[in-house]
């Protein structure tokens, strides 16, 4: 039996994983730009870059949750097919 999912849609928590690779790279991103200064000996940014640091934190716990979802959907949807009935 062929599964009727296309390739091109999404299953649950995709939207999930994609936003949080994209937050997360964007943590990555200041994290460069806050550490830079401290080995090109020039004056530190302010304290709130160091906070947009730890949206890479956040973007991994996105995609982490993104993750568990679509693993949830899977689990139900192989349970549902093992409880038609056969015949």
């Amino acid at each position: 039996m062929r599964d009727k999912t296309q390739p091109n849609s999404a299953a649950p928590g995709d939207r999930l994983v994609r936003a949080g690779a994209i937050v997360f790279f964007v943590g990555a991103l200041a994290t460069l730009v806050t550490v830079a200064p401290l080995f090109l000996g020039v004056k530190p940014f302010p304290t709130y870059m160091f906070g947009l640091s730890m949206l890479m934190a956040v973007g991994f716990l996105l995609a982490g949750a993104g993750l568990l979802r679509s693993i949830a959907e899977s689990r139900r949807q192989a349970r549902k097919s093992s409880r038609k009935p056969v015949g």
